[in-house]
Parts: structure tokens; C-alpha cells; sequence
């Protein structure tokens, strides 16, 4: 519990202790490695997918089904307890909740990196999830909890720029590991930074809680695991049949659905609600809720194809393939720091709207995008696509985050995360089935015309651009005329994905230009994001 004279040396009005707002800088590199362990771990095992599935000792000789899962195991389980990590850190301490999920994130890395077998991946894989779920949305609450109003936007841009350069480095350091050592090391990589970070965890990070968070609601925590598990459940299965009509797919959404509206009901009549859903009739609130999940809805369907094109139809290795989207990574660690400056200027929504924009233009840029045109163009519409994302997240982020009073930062952060993972895999389940229904009608036609090809060769074939290159290797001389239909065929499944994407972010930029806060406006929560008066503080030194 903070004294008067415990602040002296923060700015005036401070409800940070002046020990820990002399280190929230620090406090802010040791978050930083916190999330970008977790970030990359999720970019980098995409790399290794075609070494698991080697047959053993290169790999674990998994299946396509399986790999699929050791990558939706994980997000499965990190989606569905997202939130309730959040609510626990405003309860119990965010510093506390921080700390056990990097425990159980790298023990979890040690036990996948020694899997004997694809199910015991998966399952590990699971267990990784558990300890992400609880590591994010504890960054982002003692973030907001160690900066001052005045530097939170900073702080964000900050922190945001080290979700981007996580996301570009995985497939790098994915591919350098695999070139020296075995498949497990994308895993175990992890090891060494989780333990310098609890380290630093435990020496420099305060803690912090919700001084009056109330009876913990278990009806409430339990709806929204069930509700979000069944939801994402139900999208990484649409995406892995291609059909979202299935009754599985149906059934599993829908029920999610259900139980989230139940789960809303609850906390509207509950006392001690897990969330206050009230916070929803704030437009700039729930504008910038849903930014976030249309950016990544359009993103990772991009990322999603883009493997494919670099690695399939442009024939550059994993390393390579990782390299080349470094400029995406360049523009959010320039911009991202900086959008700020521009919100200042500008505002957040004209900042968001051109950002959204941007994104868009992007996405519309692939269609230039062929068998043999000059690398240099993929380049470029990264490097624009990283500097819209720079001017999206940071401000959202922020709109978000100041948006909750600042004892609620776990529910905030939660939310944002939430919101943001359902967003991206609905964007890869999505896209991804737009991607393969294009690509399988394309490659139709030539699949037919081959000669004594059986039709379930002919079935599989059809699925992806890897498949169809996978049976014209196995045909000898006589599969090379499959070669150049399947990367045009994929080109123009890509291009019409692309377009996807871009109406999604175009819809996103009218959602942001409709309810985001103008220049001048101040979309503060009532107590304007200030903790509660100092005596009541409960940030330890």
C-alpha cells in the first residue's frame, strides 16, 4: 500500500508508487519478452510443420489432420480461457498470474519439444496454450497499471511493435533452428527466455489488483469458457472441412453463440458480474473491440496464404520465406511507437480510418502479385501493410484499455485479446476455405485431363497447391505438366482471397470512422482511467 510520499517524483495526481514509476521502462522490456515469447512460439512452429510430419527420427511423421491440431490445440485453449485469466489477474494479482503462466508455458515447451508421438504434441501443445492464455492479458493490465495516462499511448505503441516483430522473427528463428538442430528445438528455444524472464519477472514487476473486485462469479467464468471453447471450436473445424454448412460446424457455432448470449444475460442481472457489460454502450469501446477483429480477420487470412505463395509457387525455403516478411516487422517497430504522435494530431479516428485503409490497399495490392513478379513488390506491400497496422492497433489498443477504469486493466486486456484471437482464426477458418474452394475449382479441369489418376488421388490432389505438386513429383516427367497450372491455379485462388480480405478491412475502416472519437474528443471512462484514491492502490513496490 502506497504512502503520500511514496508518489513523490511520478507526476502530480499519481496513483503509481515513485519506485515503480522510476522502472516502468524496465517493467515495460521485461513485458515485452513476456508476450513475444508467446507471440512467436505460435509463428514459429508454422515453419516446422513439414519436418513433424517426416516420418521418424526427422520427425513425428504426422498427418495433415494432426498437424493442424498441434497448431488449433493451442488456440482452442488460449481463446477459450483468455478471458478468465483476465478476471483472475484483477482478483488474485496480475503479477501472480503472470508469473504461473510463463511456468506452465515453459514447462509446456520443455514436454512438446520431447513429444514421442503427434498426440502427445497436441496435448502438450494444449498445455503451452493454458500458460499463453494467462501471460497476455497480464502484460497489457500491468502495463496500464505502471504508466501514467499520459504515457500509456506510447507505452501500447511499444508493446504492440513487439507483437509485430514477434510475429515476422518466428519463421526466422524457426528456420535457422531447423537447419542445426531437430524439430523439437522450436520449442525448446523458448526455455532460456522464460527463465530469464521470471527472473526479471520477480525482481522488477509489480503487482497489482482490483482493490474492490467483488464475489467471483462462477457461473459467469464458466459460460464464457464453454461459450468461447464451442465458438472457436466450431470455426477450426469449418476451416478444416472448407464448409461451414456441416452440421458439426453449425451445431458447435451455434451452441457457442447461445451460450455467450447466455453468458451476457448473466452478467447484465449478476451482482458481481464478471464484466460490466455496460461498458459495451460506450461506442468507442466497442468500436475499437471490433477493429481489432476485423484487422486480424483480414490479416491472417493474408499470412495464412502468403506461406503458400513464397514457399510453393516462388520456391524460397522457410528461412527465406520468414526474411521476407521482415519488412512488415520494420514498419510497426518504426510507426508503432510513434502513432501517437499522429492520434495527437489527428485523431484516433482519422488515424484508425487511414490505417484501416492502408490495410486495405494492401490486401488489394496481392492481386498484382504473380508466378514471376519482382520480389520487390511483396516487399513493399508489406512494409505499407506493417505501417497501416501501426497506425491501427496502438490507437485501439488504447481506446480499449482507457476506456475500463484502470483496477479493471485484466477484463480490459482480456477482452482485447479475445477479441482479437476469435477475429484471426476466423480469418485463417474463413479465407482459408475461400482459398482452397478457388483453388480446387481452378485446378479442376487439369486434374481431370491426367490420365490414369485415381479419383481419390485426384480428390486429394485438389486440396492444396502442396498436395497437387506433392502427386506431380510422384508421377515422374509426366507430373511436371501439373506444376504450372497449380501455381496459376493458386495465384488466382490467392488473388480472390485477397479481395476477402480487403472488404473485410474496408468494412473495418467504416466501423472506426462511424464511432471512433474524433480529434479533441476524450473517450475516458469515468474515473478517466485513474486508479482509485492512493490509500486504496494496491500496486506493490
Amino acid at each position: 500500500m502506497a504512502s503520500p510520499s511514496s508518489t513523490q517524483g511520478a507526476p502530480d495526481g499519481s496513483g503509481v508508487p515513485e519506485a515503480i514509476y522510476r522502472r516502468r521502462w524496465a517493467i515495460l522490456v521485461v513485458l515485452m519478452f513476456s508476450v513475444l515469447v508467446v507471440v512467436l512460439d505460435n509463428s514459429i512452429l508454422n515453419v516446422a510443420m513439414k519436418t513433424i510430419a517426416s516420418p521418424g527420427p526427422t520427425g513425428l511423421g504426422a498427418t495433415q489432420s494432426q498437424l493442424e491440431w498441434a497448431i488449433n490445440s493451442y488456440t482452442l485453449v488460449f481463446a477459450g480461457l483468455l478471458f478468465t485469466a483476465g478476471i483472475l489477474g484483477d482478483r488474485i494479482g496480475r503479477k501472480k498470474v503472470l508469473l504461473g503462466g510463463m511456468v506452465v508455458f515453459g514447462a509446456g515447451s520443455v514436454l512438446a519439444a520431447f513429444s514421442g508421438s503427434p498426440g502427445e504434441l497436441i496435448g502438450f501443445r494444449a498445455l503451452m496454450g493454458l500458460g499463453a492464455a494467462f501471460v497476455m492479458p497480464a502484460t497489457l493490465a500491468i502495463l496500464v497499471n505502471v504508466f501514467e495516462r499520459e504515457e500509456q499511448a506510447k507505452a501500447i505503441g511499444i508493446w504492440v511493435a513487439a507483437v509485430g516483430l514477434a510475429i515476422a522473427i518466428g519463421p526466422i528463428t524457426g528456420g535457422l533452428l531447423l537447419e542445426h538442430f531437430w524439430w523439437g528445438s522450436v520449442f525448446f528455444v523458448n526455455v532460456p527466455i522464460v527463465i530469464v524472464g521470471l527472473i526479471a519477472m520477480v525482481l522488477l514487476v509489480p503487482d497489482s489488483r482490483d482493490p474492490a473486485p467483488g464475489r467471483v462469479d462462477p457461473p459467469g467464468v464458466l459460460l464464457s469458457v464453454v461459450g468461447l471453447v464451442l465458438l472457436v471450436y466450431g470455426i477450426i473445424k469449418g476451416g478444416q472441412l472448407a464448409d461451414f454448412t456441416d452440421a458439426q460446424v453449425l451445431g458447435s457455432i451455434a451452441a457457442g453463440l447461445a451460450v455467450l448470449v447466455l453468458f451476457v444475460l448473466h452478467e447484465k442481472r449478476s451482482r458481481h458480474p464478471a464484466i460490466d457489460i455496460g461498458y459495451f454502450r460506450n461506442p468507442a469501446f466497442s468500436a475499437a473491440i471490433g477493429a481489432v477483429a476485423l484487422v486480424f480477420f483480414a490479416l491472417m487470412g493474408v499470412t495464412f496464404f502468403m506461406v503458400f505463395y513464397t514457399q510453393s509457387v516462388r520456391g524460397y525455403s522457410a528461412l527465406e520465406s520468414g526474411l521476407l516478411i521482415l519488412p512488415l516487422a520494420v514498419a510497426q517497430l518504426i510507426f508503432a511507437p510513434r502513432a501517437r504522435l499522429v492520434v495527437e494530431r489527428f485523431g484516433a479516428r482519422a488515424v484508425c480510418t487511414g490505417g484501416m485503409l492502408l490495410v486495405a490497399a494492401t490486401m488489394s495490392g496481392f492481386l498484382l502479385l504473380g508466378v514471376d513478379t519482382p520480389i520487390v513488390v511483396l516487399e513493399l506491400l508489406f512494409f505499407a501493410q506493417g505501417a497501416g497496422m501501426a497506425h491501427i492497433m496502438p490507437p485501439v489498443t488504447t481506446a480499449i484499455m482507457q476506456a475500463l477504469p484502470r483496477q479493471k486493466a485484466g477484463s480490459g486486456s482480456a477482452l482485447n485479446n479475445t477479441f482479437r484471437q476469435v477475429g484471426g482464426a476466423l480469418g485463417v477458418a474463413v479465407l482459408g476455405s475461400v482459398l482452397s474452394s478457388a483453388y480446387r475449382e481452378g485446378i479442376r479441369d487439369t486434374l481431370a485431363a491426367v490420365p490414369g489418376l485415381p479419383d481419390s488421388v485426384r480428390h486429394s490432389a485438389g486440396e492444396s497447391v502442396e498436395a497437387t505438386l506433392g502427386v506431380a513429383e510422384k508421377l515422374g516427367p509426366r507430373g511436371q505438366e501439373l506444376v504450372g497450372p497449380a501455381q496459376d491455379a493458386f495465384v488466382h485462388a490467392m488473388h480472390v482471397t485477397a479481395l476477402g480480405s480487403a472488404g473485410v478491412a474496408l468494412f473495418g475502416a467504416l466501423v472506426v470512422l462511424a464511432f471512433l472519437p474524433g480529434k479533441g474528443a476524450s473517450g475516458e471512462a469515468p474515473d478517466s482511467g485513474r486508479p482509485h484514491p492512493r490509500k486504496e492502490a494496491s500496486a506493490d513496490r
